[in-house]
């Protein structure tokens, strides 16, 4: 009788594709909802960026300076890949790359084509990571998706338009496979894929930060040389 267990590379292959699927159908929901060009959001801009959250437009901006760094951070990494970009670790890398490029984009539209002013380009520095390093990229890129599945939980509840709500349930469902896909390569073969630090045991819930604190814990990382303020979430 064969083994049903399946084999780790085809596991890996499986997981692959999906994220393929997953972040593909959400692109082109995005792109076919917004029906308007793509816009990166124009020059750099001040060094202060204010997020107000008594409208849906803050709310969508912090979604927005989330997903730009995170973009920012996987392109440099798909550009300067540790390994083997052709290997499944790589290929890893450059899903991840084209999905957090999708959310970006999708954010970019969305807001100026709801009547909403999209924030500047925010500047970043990823100086201090040595992109050779596997160790030091994995442990970015956790921090990175785990701080991400945070936030959009954290910031549902400033959402007024209940259609946005949907929306954001859907990128933080796909942020919420990408920090577990991550946590898997750095802790192969363990929970860690939805540790206690990222589940409440209890509820089974991913846990939730508010946004005051997500911005602190982005400015903390020194990645992002732009301030972020946000305003009206008391």
């Amino acid at each position: 009788m064969s083994d049903p267990t399946p084999s780790p590379s085809s596991t890996q292959t499986s997981r692959r594709k999906f994220f393929q699927k997953v972040g593909g159908a959400a692109g082109l929901a995005a792109l076919t909802v917004t029906g308007c060009d793509s816009n990166d959001g124009g020059m750099s801009g001040p060094q202060t960026v204010t997020l107000d959250f008594s409208d849906d437009f803050g709310v969508l901006n912090y979604a927005y300076a989330l997903e730009q760094l995170e973009a920012a951070f996987y392109a440099e990494a798909t550009a300067n890949f540790y390994g083997d970009p052709e290997s499944t670790e790589g290929q890893y890398f450059q899903d991840l790359a084209a999905h957090e490029g999708i959310h970006r984009d999708f954010l970019a539209q969305a807001i100026p084509a709801l009547g909403g002013e999209l924030i500047p380009n925010l500047q970043v520095d990823f100086s201090s990571i040595d992109f050779s390093n596997r160790d030091q990229v994995l442990s970015t890129a956790k921090l990175l998706e785990d701080t991400g599945v945070s936030a959009y939980n954290g910031a549902g509840i400033y959402l007024q338009n209940s259609d946005l709500v949907t929306v954001a349930g859907k990128i933080v469902s796909v942020e919420a496979r990408h920090a577990a896909s991550v946590r898997s390569l750095v802790n192969p073969g363990s929970a860690d894929f939805a540790g206690d630090d990222v589940v409440d045991p209890q509820s089974g819930l991913g846990l939730a930060t508010a946004p005051s604190d997500v911005l602190a814990a982005v400015a903390d990382t020194g990645l992002v040389t732009t301030q972020l303020e946000v305003t009206n979430v008391g």
